[in-house]
């Protein structure tokens, strides 16, 4: 099979900050795998969690490296893939990326949406959040209009039915919380509200921040602590009032064990996992656990967003707005109806090139 590989720049409606800094836009890698006619898709975003980030330079020098060792290999020698990819030890960002596009040639080539492949049911899928920033209270309050569609710019959706919004201020939890009633103050008829910390909060913080958000209709708080405080996190489970998730304590299946007993839930990111084949390994690990799951994104384009939706029949929640924030998405694929991203009927993937006006 023969890997083509092309680095693209998406740039964000609105700048997403969060506790560990801002993105405006990024740098994504688009990857296409042939065989027998047939072009299977995948993408790679880069990301930074802990002291060895995934950016798109070392993201493409590994599928550069690695490409000509697949060209001996057919996409249905997943098992001899699978090996390779192991032994050259690629990022996760990269092996997902050659993951996506593996099923979506397989499903191109069966002539069926990777959702149907599975047997998987398009009612299940529950409404995605969009997320609001950090913020000034009347940042976050503008910015809470423009995806409400009463700001003073086209909002990029409309039927917006559940928000995250992201604390963790650097400012401290004063900030946050007059932040978090500025969005409660333009936004009292969405149905979910969930709150993500990105690691930014102490324990004793995150405590006081449980309690004072249970009587804010909060569903749930994403990485209250920061990566490498895994043993706090019981404290926080037996005493918050609210479900704790973890999104980047927890990239893969084998993180899942050793969380289940101070965590309700998890989130799975395809650039930590891997791709869709770990996505779905994590997947049944954490309900053998008795775990939630989450889908989340980072600067993702449609085409990652599609590929994540084809999966979210068996997610709790989901947080795969990243293209709906993007003005300059390459892709077209998944829909967008009723708040809930909905993978479409056309073979694999279901993702295309947009069409650009002369």
């Amino acid at each position: 099979m023969q890997l083509q590989i092309q680095t693209f720049t998406v740039h964000k409606r609105f700048a997403l900050k969060i506790s560990r800094g801002t993105t405006a836009q990024t740098t994504n890698i688009w990857i296409r795998i042939e065989q027998d006619g047939i072009e299977g898709w995948g993408e790679a975003s880069p990301f930074s969690i802990g002291e060895n980030p995934q950016t798109t330079e070392a993201i493409a020098r590994s599928l550069q490296a690695i490409s000509p060792l697949l060209k001996a290999l057919h996409p249905l020698e997943r098992q001899r893939i699978d090996q390779l990819l192991s032994q050259a030890r690629i990022p996760s960002a990269a092996r997902a990326a050659i993951d996506i596009a593996l099923h979506d040639w397989l499903g191109k080539s069966a002539w069926l949406p990777l959702w149907k492949l599975w047997g998987l049911d398009r009612d299940r899928i529950v409404p995605t959040s969009v997320t609001i920033g950090i913020n000034t209270p009347e940042g976050a309050k503008q910015r809470v209009k423009d995806w409400l569609g009463k700001g003073t710019i086209e909002s990029p959706r409309q039927d917006i039915r559940a928000l995250k919004v992201k604390l963790g201020s650097p400012e401290g939890i004063a900030a946050d919380q007059a932040m978090f009633e500025a969005v409660l103050e333009v936004a009292p008829d969405i149905e979910q509200i969930s709150v993500d910390a990105n690691g930014g909060w102490t324990v004793e913080s995150a405590l006081k921040m449980a309690h004072w958000l249970s009587d804010r209709k909060v569903t749930y708080i994403e990485q209250p602590l920061a990566k490498g405080q895994e043993a706090e996190l019981t404290k926080l489970f037996y005493l918050s009032p609210l479900p704790i998730f973890v999104d980047e304590s927890c990239f893969t299946s084998q993180s899942i064990p050793a969380l289940s007993d101070r965590v309700h839930g998890i989130n799975i990111k395809l650039m930590k996992s891997g791709g869709l084949s770990e996505a779905l390994r994590m997947i049944h690990t954490a309900k053998a656990h008795g775990l939630k799951i989450m889908f989340g994104c980072y600067s993702d384009s449609s085409l990652m967003n599609t590929a994540l939706a084809h999966l979210s029949p068996f997610a709790d929640y989901l947080d795969l707005d990243s293209h709906l924030n993007l003005v300059d998405d390459p892709f077209v694929g998944a829909m967008f109806e009723s708040g809930r991203v909905i993978p479409n009927q056309d073979p694999g993937l279901g993702v295309s090139l947009r069409a650009r006006s002369c």
